[in-house]
């Protein structure tokens, strides 16, 4: 099986994605949409990957890849290939598929709780996610659903925390697949964005509790087992 992701900015790669995939022999490969790399073939990628970054899905004429991107996150979908977009990922693909994105009435930066919906249960990941637990979030903009999507997930600051369509593509608002060393980086690189709102933590609140990270990883390992399984 073949991985393709997708990365916007040098310091939000795969995370604990790539062990799980070394793991599970898969191939391995990226586009690094900020060197201006180019995209592959749709029919070379079996599982497309979409990073975070710190840009919006609007900003096209900041990020003029952000258009080709789009194209190729379509066609990809309408190939019926494995798609998990996670944070901007995840907006990108709400919106390829018709919905909505746009500023949320908060920044939600640091571990708050995500509630799993009682619609989850009509998906293949019912038991994935459990009903409640603190995750990792770092994000200003949120997604409506896309029509035919399942609603995941949702956090007190964000309604729209994750979504399911048709089995096979994920979009999930917040971070599942982050390491101690990568949200370092995040801080390091984003700090800028930490206005001491209601819904954003100082570092030292973010980096307090390192076991966190192997409870999110555990779980994304899970999400990632139960696709593989489901599109055998």
């Amino acid at each position: 099986m073949h991985l393709h992701y997708l990365q916007h900015v040098p310091f939000e790669g795969l995370g604990s994605i790539e062990t799980w995939a070394q793991a599970a022999e898969f191939q391995i490969s990226a586009t690094r949409l900020y060197a201006r790399e180019p995209l592959p073939a749709v029919d070379e990628v079996d599982w497309l990957v979409i990073m975070g970054g710190p840009m919006n899905i609007y900003e096209e004429r900041q990020h003029p890849w952000l258009k080709q991107e789009k194209a190729f996150i379509s066609r990809t979908i309408a190939n019926g290939k494995v798609v998990l977009g996670i944070c901007l990922g995840a907006q990108l693909v709400a919106d390829v598929l018709g919905a909505e994105v746009f500023a949320n009435s908060c920044k939600e930066i640091g571990w708050f709780p995500v509630y799993k919906t009682k619609d989850a249960a009509r998906t293949v990941f019912s038991d994935v996610l459990p009903d409640t637990m603190d995750v990792l979030h770092w994000h200003g903009d949120t997604f409506d659903l896309p029509a035919a999507s399942v609603h995941l997930a949702r956090s007190q600051a964000c309604t729209n925390q994750g979504f399911v369509y048709e089995d096979r593509v994920i979009g999930l608002q917040f971070h599942l697949e982050t390491t101690a060393p990568g949200l370092q980086s995040l801080i390091s690189h984003c700090k800028h964005e930490l206005d001491d709102s209601r819904f954003v933590q100082p570092p030292k609140k973010m980096t307090a509790e390192p076991e966190r990270f192997k409870q999110v990883n555990l779980v994304m390992d899970r999400l990632l087992d139960r696709l593989a399984k489901v599109n055998e």
